[in-house]
């Protein structure tokens, strides 16, 4: 099946206006719990206190979501899931936005141009330049309240990404595999909101999210893609916010973004809260590392049930942030 899509049209962008905001750390389960003691990870680096998030596309996203960098062009895909729209931004060519037929939850370079994408009628292949999408399997198309959200590439290719009731109701979300031969894996089920994933930097450990439960997953990770072992890797207070969408740094640290929190926070290994970055806007969705040196942490955010008050105090929810990280992060393997 192939679907047609509007053509883009650029937007413009807009200058950073970061706030200063007080956040309390909470430890992990691992910490609180007592099952062994956390020391301070000291050689890990600490992001530059002046170092602020700033906004560099003011689209004013619904529900800004999956941030890619992409190597070849050196941009940064994301979308915007109920826009529906699919944005690019570069240093050399601003922000465009494409229409796509469809939502689309998440995109994963593919190797052979494009992108492989999860979206809310299945696996898609997806080219957003060229207004084609084609689709590849749907493990849910009996599933009519159900779409896919957040999805990663892992450290061999493979695409992830996790479903959801769209409703919210239901917590009939399960987490998929698909591999580069195009075959589909169901790997965990059961969730409210799917969120994640994220792969370590020696892609034994598998990061997934049910940003519902405020509970973050950690699962042993084999080199065929199977996993075991799933385990509480941090959870977090209603007042701290959600965990959302998350990336993996070159120290093998976890960044994620945190729906409701104000914030973006720095996890070490062992899920001891390292550091709390501050953002202008109360709902963050996710963040992956980009730039020449990928040294860049480009947040994406959403405005989706904010009131006009709400967002008269955060007028750039929706837009799409860049952080000067201080620690650089992983390339991705293609899709394929």
């Amino acid at each position: 099946m192939r679907l047609a899509a509007r053509r883009h049209h650029p937007c413009a962008a807009v200058g950073r206006a970061p706030i200063d905001r007080d956040e309390a750390v909470l430890p992990s389960e691992i910490a609180r719990h007592g099952r062994g003691t956390v020391q301070p990870p000291l050689r890990f680096v600490k992001v530059a206190e002046h170092s602020v998030p700033v906004p560099i596309a003011p689209v004013n996203a619904v529900l800004g979501e999956g941030p890619v960098w992409v190597e070849r062009e050196q941009a940064l895909w994301w979308v915007d899931i109920k826009g529906p729209a699919v944005f690019r931004w570069s240093e050399a060519d601003g922000v465009e936005r494409w229409t796509p037929p469809l939502r689309i939850g998440s995109l994963g370079p593919a190797e052979q141009g494009g992108f492989v994408a999860g979206t809310e009628r299945g696996f898609f292949r997806a080219d957003p330049r060229a207004g084609l999408y084609e689709a590849i399997a749907d493990p849910e198309a009996l599933m009519a309240d159900n779409r896919f959200n957040d999805g990663k590439l892992d450290r061999a290719g493979r695409f992830w990404a996790g479903t959801m009731d769209d409703r919210e109701e239901q917590a009939q979300g399960s987490l998929y595999r698909l591999d580069p031969d195009l075959v589909w894996h169901l790997v965990d089920d059961g969730y409210m909101v799917t969120n994640g994933p994220a792969f370590s930097s020696d892609g034994r450990t598998m990061y997934h999210t049910d940003s519902a439960k405020r509970l973050i997953y950690a699962f042993d990770l084999d080199a065929d893609g199977g996993v075991s072992n799933r385990r509480g890797f941090a959870s977090f207070r209603e007042e701290h916010g959600h965990p959302d969408g998350m990336t993996v740094d070159a120290e093998g640290c976890l960044w994620v973004a945190f729906w409701n929190g104000w914030c973006l926070r720095r996890l070490s290994p062992n899920g001891e809260v390292l550091q709390v970055v501050d953002m202008p806007v109360e709902r963050p969705t996710s963040c992956a590392f980009g730039g020449h040196a990928l040294d860049r942490l480009f947040i994406t955010s959403a405005r989706i049930g904010l009131n006009e008050n709400a967002l008269a105090v955060q007028p750039l929810a929706g837009a799409l942030f860049m952080l000067e990280a201080g620690v650089r992060g992983i390339a991705d393997r293609p899709f394929g």
